[in-house]
């Protein structure tokens, strides 16, 4: 693959990731976790990549997180606050309009798009 198209890729899968991760933060999840559900459903995200997006979502108050200390190896879970499943609500939907549009956009059907 070309330096270019993983560079653009990159890009691309850059806010899907904010989306995806939002959509599995319903019920709590500790990092690993996360992980495997996100790869469970194809999604691939790095580590060094996941904590510092949990961390933000944090700071945006979109996400809540809390220490279980009751196992042998204390974990931070991360779950959506009131905000945050609001805000995921929001970026579905445009999510699902930007899809359908691409479609459009991608089947080269323009001139049949809904307006």
């Amino acid at each position: 693959m070309s330096k270019l198209i993983s560079s653009l890729i990159t890009e691309l899968r850059r806010g899907t990731l904010t989306l995806a991760v939002l959509s599995q933060l319903r019920t709590p999840q500790y990092g690993y976790s996360l992980v495997q559900l996100l790869e469970k459903s194809g999604v691939s995200i790095d580590q060094s990549t996941l904590y510092p997006l949990l961390r933000r979502l944090e700071k945006q108050e979109l996400v809540e997180s809390s220490w279980d200390t009751t196992e042998s190896r204390p974990r931070k879970y991360y779950v959506l606050s009131e905000y945050g499943i609001e805000i995921l609500e929001q970026l579905k939907d445009e999510w699902e309009k930007t899809t359908n549009e691409l479609q459009t956009l991608l089947k080269g059907d323009v001139e049949n798009a809904p307006d």
